[in-house]
Parts: C-alpha cells; sequence; structure tokens
C-alpha cells in the first residue's frame, strides 16, 4: 500500500554490513541483545554488561589448578623469561588473579587501577568487591608472544573448607566470570597430586558450558618412569570422570613443561609429540580469535532468550494482590516443571537453561510482581540476529581470513624448536637424510635391487603391474600406496626405474615404521639423476 514502508520492510530483513567482524559483534551486542538483556535484568542474574574492550581483547588463555602444579612455570615455560610478579616455588606462591599482558614497560598494576581503565577488559570485576581487588593485578611486560595472546594465572587451589571461606571473595564466582570470556581454560594436575579438592571440584564444575575451551594438562610427567606414568594416567582419566560430567573422553597433554633436565627420559618423544600437539592448539588461538567471540555472543543471545522466557512465565504466574509469597515460593520450588513448559512452548534444547539450583538461589531476592511484561519485539529482533545477521558476520570473517595476513604466533618457546633441528619430527621419517651428501636410500639400495632385477625389468624399468605385486606385500592401503607411487614416479612414464623402485620401497618402510608418507617429495629424497624433475610435474 505504501511503497515507503515497502521498502523500510526490506531494509530491515537486510544483514547489516561491517567494517570489520570486532565492528559487526560490537553492534549487534550493542543494538541487537543489550536491549534484551536489559529489559529482563539478565545482568542481576547472570553475566556483567559487554563492553568494547570485551571485543577488542586478545585471545587469553586461563590457567586453573592445585598449588604447585606448575600454572606460573608453564607461562614462564612458553614465554621463555620471568614475568614480573611471578613466585615459584613448591610450597603455595601464587596467592592471586595476575593477568599477564603485552606492554611498552614491565611493571606491576593493581586491581583497583585495572578496573577503572576503560581499555582494559576488566571493569565488570569491580563487582566482586575489594577483598578480591587486593588479589588482582596485571603483570605487564614487553614479549612478543604477548603481542597475540594474553595470560590469566590463578591462585593455587588447596583442599579444605577453610580455603574457600578464608579467601573473602566469591573465587569460584571470578572463575565463572573469566571462563566465559577466555579462548583456552587449560587444567593442570601435577603426577603426583592426582587428588581433586572440594574447592578444585567446584572450579571445575563451574567451568560447566565452557567444555570446548578445556584442556587438561598432566605436568611433570618426566618425574615418574614410564610404568608409573600409564598408571598415572589412568587414575588421572578416573579422577576426572567423577568430575567431568561428559561421555566423552578429556583430551589429556603429557609432558613437562618447564626448562629443566628431564628426570625419566624414557618417554622423551612422547613428550616432544605431546608439547608439538598442544602449541599447535595454543597457536591457532589468534586464528580463531574472531570465531571464537562470535560463538560466544550466540551462546549470550541464546541464554538472553530462555532468561525472558522464564521471567515471563514466573510473571504470569503472580496473582495480583494477595499471596505472593507463597505463590513466589511454589513457583522457584516448580522451577524445572516451567523449564520443560518453556522447552515444549518455544522448541528450546534443555541445554539452552542456565542451572535451576543456581537460577532458585538467585530467585529469591527478586519481587516477581515488579519483573517486566513480556516484549516479542525484542525476541524476535534477536531471532533476527541469529537467522540472517550472524550468517553474515561468518561470511565476514572468511574474508578477512583470506584477505589478510595470517594470524600467527611467534616468540618465546613457539620460535625456540620452529626452524631448527629440534622441531617436533625432525630427523625422522621422511626427514631422515635431510643436509647428507649422500643420498640416504642408497644404503639400502642393495636390497631393494635385489627385489627390482627379481621382477624382470625391461629396458631398466619394471610395469606398474609387476610394481604393485611386490609393494601390495606391506598390506598397506591402496591410498597409501598410491601416493607412494605418484611421489615415486618422478619422470611421470608410468614405470619405475632402479632409483624410482628404491625410492618406493624406502616410503612404504617409512610408513611400516609409523610415520607419514609426506604429500610432496622432499630434496633430500629425490634420486641423483632426477634432480631436474619434480614429482608434482
Amino acid at each position: 500500500m505504501f511503497s515507503w514502508m515497502a521498502k523500510d520492510d526490506a531494509r530491515r530483513k537486510q544483514p547489516e554490513v561491517y567494517s570489520s567482524v570486532v565492528e559487526g559483534l560490537k553492534s549487534l551486542y550493542k543494538h541487537k541483545i543489550y536491549p534484551l538483556e536489559e529489559a529482563y535484568k539478565f545482568h542481576e542474574f547472570h553475566s556483567p554488561t559487554l563492553n568494547d574492550p570485551d571485543f577488542d581483547a586478545k585471545p587469553m588463555i586461563l590457567l586453573v589448578g592445585q598449588y604447585s602444579t606448575g600454572k606460573t612455570t608453564f607461562i614462564r615455560y612458553l614465554l621463555e623469561r620471568d614475568f614480573p610478579g611471578a613466585r615459584i616455588g613448591p610450597e603455595p606462591t601464587t596467592d592471586s588473579f595476575t593477568a599477564v599482558m603485552h606492554g611498552d614497560t614491565d611493571g606491576l598494576i593493581p586491581g583497583n587501577a585495572l578496573v577503572v581503565d576503560t581499555k582494559k577488559q576488566f571493569r565488570a570485576l569491580a563487582s566482586f568487591g575489594n577483598a578480591f581487588l587486593n588479589r588482582f593485578n596485571a603483570s605487564i611486560m614487553d614479549s612478543t608472544v604477548l603481542e597475540s595472546i594474553s595470560f590469566i594465572d590463578t591462585p593455587g587451589i588447596l583442599s579444605g573448607e577453610k580455603q574457600r571461606v578464608a579467601r573473602g571473595y566469591e573465587f569460584v564466582g571470578v572463575l565463572e566470570w573469566f571462563a566465559a570470556r577466555v579462548d583456552r581454560i587449560i587444567l593442570l594436575f601435577d603426577a603426583h597430586k592426582l587428588d581433586i579438592s572440594d574447592e578444585f571440584r567446584r572450579a571445575i564444575e563451574a567451568l560447566h558450558g565452557n567444555d570446548d575451551k578445556i584442556r587438561i594438562v598432566l605436568n611433570k610427567s618426566d618425574m615418574v618412569d614410564h610404568q608409573q606414568l600409564m598408571r598415572v594416567y589412568g587414575a588421572l582419566m578416573w579422577s576426572l570422570g567423577k568430575v567431568i560430567d561428559t561421555p566423552e573422553v578429556a583430551r589429556v597433554y603429557i609432558g613437562s613443561f618447564w626448562d629443566q633436565q628431564l628426570r625419566y627420559d624414557t618417554n622423551r618423544k612422547l613428550f616432544e609429540a605431546e608439547h608439538m600437539d598442544l602449541f599447535k592448539d595454543i597457536q591457532s588461538l589468534p586464528r580463531n580469535a574472531a570465531l571464537r567471540k562470535l560463538n560466544d555472543l550466540i551462546k549470550r543471545a541464546r541464554l538472553a532468550k530462555v532468561h525472558a522466557y522464564i521471567i515471563n512465565a514466573l510473571k504470569k504466574e503472580m496473582p495480583t494482590v494477595f499471596g505472593k509469597q507463597s505463590k513466589k515460593d511454589d513457583l522457584i520450588r516448580n522451577l524445572p516443571a516451567i523449564y520443560t513448559q518453556i522447552q515444549r512452548e518455544h522448541h528450546i534444547s534443555p541445554g539452552d537453561f542456565p542451572s535451576v539450583e543456581k537460577m532458585q538461589g538467585m530467585l529469591k531476592n527478586h519481587d516477581f510482581s515488579k519483573f517486566p511484561s513480556f516484549r516479542q519485539k525484542l525476541i524476535d529482533r534477536v531471532d533476527e540476529m541469529l537467522g540472517q545477521d550472524i550468517a553474515a558476520l561468518m561470511q565476514r570473517i572468511q574474508e578477512e581470513d583470506k584477505g589478510g595476513p595470517p594470524k600467527e604466533l611467534k616468540g618465546g618457546a613457539f620460535d625456540g624448536v620452529a626452524e631448527s633441528p629440534f622441531r617436533g619430527g625432525y630427523g625422522e621419517g621422511a626427514d631422515v637424510g635431510i643436509g647428507e651428501e649422500e643420498w640416504i636410500v642408497q644404503k639400502d639400495k642393495y636390497k631393494y635391487d635385489e627385489i627390482f632385477f627379481s621382477l624382470g625389468p625391461v629396458n631398466g624399468r619394471v610395469t606398474g603391474a609387476n610394481s604393485k605385486r611386490e609393494m601390495v606385500k606391506s598390506n598397506l592401503p591402496n591410498t597409501v600406496l598410491g601416493r607412494v607411487w605418484k611421489l615415486s614416479d618422478i619422470d611421470k612414464d608410468g614405470m619405475l626405474d632402479d632409483e624410482e623402485f628404491a625410492l618406493a620401497m624406502h616410503l612404504i618402510n617409512i610408513k611400516l615404521e609409523g610415520h607419514d608418507v609426506p604429500l610432496s617429495l622432499p630434496k633430500h629424497l629425490i634420486p641423483p639423476s632426477k634432480r631436474g624433475f619434480s614429482s608434482d610435474d
């Protein structure tokens, strides 16, 4: 009827275009999620308001563990230097939350100064009070590693009720706050301290909902021999099974993350492989930071929707005049049934709902009759964001990944072995023979030549059919043997001469010894007479 109304409606259905992913996240939160949160007092129940520094912050790694499990030493190991305020010892040394961050000059910033800094993402921590802020600081230092990520070192967890009470602040609440904002949560265990104390159990339970961020490290594994390590690993998995309530088996990185001599080096190769796997995981954080923030924003939006439905359900059931308190008590007691009703009415997954026990505890302090009326427009705005704007932002993330320079984590331990003979797998498998003058295959070529001539070569070459009869004796899959053939038939004539055949047998032996066949043929494996060819030609 009115053309301008149709145009306006079409404009609203089109996802907005943002200058960057971070700016898009800020805009979506400010204009579509925050109004819903503010209307239904979301911040009083779940999580404080997000500010611009929360979106601008570098990826963060939260380290959690009992005392003397090597949390501070782990950070020092990655940075390859001490950071201001670090104390390391067998006794409980770290007694505060320390944010290890990048800065031009080294120094410490106390907690009260951090929470008033508008450029930092810690302003909401002021709600935990002075008792916490006196135990919170930032360690600033000029480190290449910290240009890409930050670390949160936490107090060592002791056993006993006294430890929980004597802190003077809500330790588990602080952990929940950090867990919702960091990119990785590393739980450290000592090979000699596998027991999980009551407070450590509560700390791990507080991380629920962030399972995708958790990585488990069995540290100081060099302090036990091979047989003991197997028993320790089994005991750790048994202990974790009682605390982490998931059907999946948690991945445990085994190693000794410090710069001292290994006590038992029988597991050295295992430690090296585990270190490399964990390093790769940490190095991926800068590349995946925007995706993680988008994922957390989606989780927050879904929780805000559910919270609005819960508040509305409670509001509708309240009487107008008499019996408000008794009705409130009944509603709190029957909250699980209200959850089930909302799930059916709005087709919401049970995993999107907050903890029943936690919600019941917080609802006791609120007057249900003062809850706001339901506003469907706010819900529709969030649904529109989840249905359209998120998809556009995902596309923007892919464009930024393709267009910009690669986001790599450099410096410290990440550079120590990257391009050196001590990087993982160097000198093993296909890397054997790097830098040697003699062709490495030549050492066993006399054995391969016996097989080669037994296959009846014609004009110095064996056919593919004859080569296959010998190669399949390895019992390797055809996909692997096909790659071996492609790498070995360097001149691409469909046949193998004696050098190419020897190379094929060498690659097969590499696979049989437990290593991977390379995707492309390394230069040192190219036969001397074929150095002018390329396996990719």
